[in-house]
């Protein structure tokens, strides 16, 4: 996951949230919050990454809303990292777990058939796209995203004969080896690297559909230039929405020529939803907005209702392997099948993708007025409640005469924390790590949207006065072209904090 370095090792009393209950008596609340940082950083390994930028002890939380040990509370547009489609603690969710508990049912069984199983088989193959659903199987994995994709590269290179994979710069597929080398690190996985196109930093110099089209060739080249050294590969994997790479939508006719491509030269093609699926991007999954059917997609986070649960689905033509050929002990997650089955049967049967695709349009739109206001800020994106804002330093001069300014990795880090001090949680991606993130719950309301949207217009406020040097203004201009007082901005988080049905 993208953080910065600089974060502090250990970190110091956080500076109280909007809506933190600070009274004279939580201080030892505070203390015991302070403690289990310090134990942490003396504990873990240096490689952990969220608890550096985020210096928070969750010990209570329900939809939107994180309360922590010191008494603090946070608006959640982390989600776990999109794993939380309804929020944090959602009831539907709870009572699907409750009930496998309350049944006697045993709670792990490897690979064998349960009715649990069977009910989150069903639910899950009726949301796939129509072309996949009426002919494909299912391979449950470990329990993470990246045994998906180490499954599905094993898969397509079992079926075809061949080893090599296509992927693309930006990728991020997980942290295990070949997901790893999928994703542009080191591993004997052979990977052939392609364009990824991008409209704000486009490879081509020019974006849109001409740098679309560009990428497209340059994929047909490759395969087709018999001096290229690549040979035909076992598959190509690719996001409909980089997540990490800084949330880059791909573009659908993009997506609908990596099909044309791969299917015309018999190249699996693995679509990776770990991130964009269950209503994310807009649709239930993010390559129906192009309409493509993917011989392959790797799914996790969302599907598992907030608990570990990763699968593999796939084309029954490539279910070519022998039994055993992959297993996993952690495969049979009896809790996480209930709920799963239960957060995408809830998505599906109240619209949440469509409230996601509108809800999601009115946000970018909104935060569009930063680039305006702010030239710290150099692009505004996403899809549905996907979204990303990407901080430039515009005093420094672009890479290239006609491109923009150069990533701020340390701005965005600021506004970070900026964000945390106003009691908003955001993560950080891009090459760069320069691309604020927004993953709010398909549940987020209309009230709640816009306090967050406020709270990240004043931490981009913040950082922007203090890098050019300024004093504030006050009132303050919202994300919504209002003025309003932190105070109200409070209010309405206190007046969600029942968070309806979640």
């Amino acid at each position: 996951m993208a953080v910065t370095e600089s974060a502090p090792e250990t970190a110091p009393a956080v500076p109280e949230a909007a809506g933190a209950r600070a009274t004279p008596e939580n201080g030892g609340a505070r203390a015991a919050h302070e403690g289990i940082l310090r134990r942490q950083a003396a504990r873990e390994s240096a490689a952990r990454t969220y608890a550096r930028a985020l210096p928070i002890v969750p010990v209570r939380a329900r939809g939107l809303t994180i309360e922590g040990a010191d008494g603090n509370r946070y608006l959640d547009c982390l989600s776990g990292a999109g794993t939380l489609a309804l929020g944090h603690n959602h009831p539907v969710v709870l009572e699907a777990i409750r009930k496998v508990l309350d049944s006697g049912a045993p709670l792990q069984v490897l690979d064998l058939a349960t009715p649990v199983k069977d009910a989150f088989t069903t639910e899950l193959f009726r949301t796939l796209p129509p072309g996949l659903a009426d002919h494909a199987r299912v391979q449950f994995c470990g329990p993470a995203g990246t045994d998906a994709v180490e499954a599905a590269l094993k898969l397509v290179r079992a079926a075809t004969g061949r080893s090599g994979i296509l992927a693309f710069a930006g990728a991020y597929h997980g942290m295990t080896a070949g997901a790893l080398a999928a994703s542009g690190g080191a591993s004997d996985v052979r990977v052939a690297r392609l364009p990824y196109p991008q409209g704000y930093r486009c490879p081509f110099g020019v974006g849109g559909e001409p740098g679309a089209e560009l990428a497209a060739r340059w994929t047909e080249s490759i395969l087709d230039d018999t001096k290229s050294g690549v040979p035909s590969p076992a598959g190509m994997i690719l996001e409909p929405v980089q997540g990490e790479g800084g949330v880059i939508p791909a573009r659908d006719d993009w997506m609908r020529r990596m099909r044309e491509i791969t299917s015309a030269r018999s190249i699996p093609l693995i679509a990776d939803e770990i991130q964009t699926g269950v209503g994310r991007t807009g649709a239930f999954w993010a390559v129906e907005h192009s309409g493509i059917t993917p011989d392959v997609m790797v799914l996790s986070k969302a599907i598992g209702g907030s608990l570990p649960l990763a699968v593999v689905v796939y084309r029954e033509g490539l279910d070519t392997w022998e039994p055993g050929a992959h297993a996993g002990t952690f495969r049979g997650n009896q809790l996480a099948m209930a709920a799963g089955a239960a957060t995408l049967a809830y998505v599906r049967e109240n619209g949440l993708a469509d409230r996601a695709a509108a809800l999601g349009t009115r946000m970018i739109t909104q935060l569009q007025s930063l680039a305006d206001d702010f030239g710290c800020v150099g692009d505004v994106r996403g899809r549905g409640l996907m979204i990303g804002v990407e901080l430039v330093d515009p005093e420094k001069p672009p890479s290239s005469p006609s491109g923009p300014p150069p990533a701020a990795p340390e701005l965005a880090a600021a506004v970070q924390r900026e964000c945390l001090r106003r009691g908003l949680i955001v993560e950080l991606g891009g090459r760069n790590s320069s691309v604020v993130r927004l993953l709010p719950p398909l549940t987020i309301s209309d009230e709640q949207a816009s306090v967050v949207l406020n709270r990240l217009a004043d931490a981009v406020a913040e950082v922007a006065k203090a890098h050019a040097g300024t004093e504030a203004e006050s009132p303050r201009r919202t994300a919504t072209g209002r003025t309003q007082t932190v105070g109200h901005a409070q209010g309405a988080e206190h007046t969600q904090r029942g968070e309806r049905s979640g």
